[in-house]
């Protein structure tokens, strides 16, 4: 008999929209300015991702500030206004219970800066010159 609920290594398919809705419900608190915080309100704080614990229970949202400044700033900024942004949430997206709240620095645009600088190295730009043109075409005549 085949088992009908296998473990998968990804998140669900529930996890990724309540991680969704999440994610906007915070983009949509940040973007408003709704929270009386220095820090937060003259900074544009992208949120890439949201995930969340398999009982739903743990948000770990990545953020970055727009040009990567005051990151340390923004995180406590956010760690001190968790309650706050918790009740938004809870308020926006309707589930049983609200979901603590993680942030975290998003490290993938320091990823993809790197795999860039990699594809503009010597050595792989060297992989991808074409040979020349005239030695490859000596069936024309």
């Amino acid at each position: 008999m085949a088992k009908r609920f296998e473990q998968t290594t990804g998140p669900s398919q529930r996890q990724q929209r309540v991680a969704e809705l999440i994610r906007h419900a915070l983009a949509e608190v940040l973007s408003r300015g709704d929270l009386q915080d220095d820090v937060l309100t003259r900074n544009v704080i992208t949120i890439p991702e949201v995930r969340m614990s398999p009982d739903l229970k743990l948000a770990t949202a990545y953020v970055m500030p727009l040009g990567g400044r005051d990151e340390e700033a923004v995180l406590k900024a956010l760690d001190k206004n968790k309650k706050l942004l918790r009740q938004e949430v809870a308020r926006r997206v309707n589930l049983k219970f609200a979901p603590d709240l993680r942030f975290r620095r998003d490290e993938s645009f320091d990823e993809a800066a790197r795999i860039d600088a990699l594809l503009r190295s010597e050595r792989v730009a060297r992989d991808t010159v074409k040979p020349d043109a005239d030695t490859s075409d000596d069936d024309s005549e």
